[in-house]
């Protein structure tokens, strides 16, 4: 019902910037309904939450293992949700996915409902 695109990943050096790009869609979708999530996941590892922002935008929480180099944020009038990334490290490198809960308040740890397909994030030292 929801469909989430991610874009935006590539290959960085470290100390480098990137900005990923969630575009939501579907039927009758408000994307102010939905609580929206950053995860990530590399080789071999259970897959993170980075960051997660309230339907409204004004709720924002993000992982001890990024907070101060990755910011979440989100343009509901584009139905756009991003994930700016700076100070990348080597061990940032992993798939990141764009998620949608449909509860608008954001929950740390929460179920999500919709999920894209991700988009690989590789940072070399």
């Amino acid at each position: 019902q929801v469909q989430l695109v991610e874009s935006g990943g590539g290959l960085v050096q470290a100390g480098g910037s990137l900005r990923l790009s969630c575009a939501a869609s579907g039927r009758t979708f408000t994307i102010t309904s939905y609580t929206m999530a950053w995860f990530r996941q590399a080789p071999g590892k259970e897959r993170e939450c980075v960051s997660i922002i309230s339907g409204s935008g004004r709720t924002t929480q993000t992982a001890d293992s990024v907070k101060g180099r990755f910011t979440i944020s989100r343009d509901n009038a584009k139905n756009m949700v991003y994930l700016q990334m700076r100070s990348l490290k080597p061990e940032d490198t992993a798939v990141y996915y764009c998620a949608a809960d449909r509860n608008p308040i954001a929950r740390w740890g929460t179920k999500y409902d919709y999920w894209g397909q991700g988009t690989q994030v590789t940072v070399s030292s």
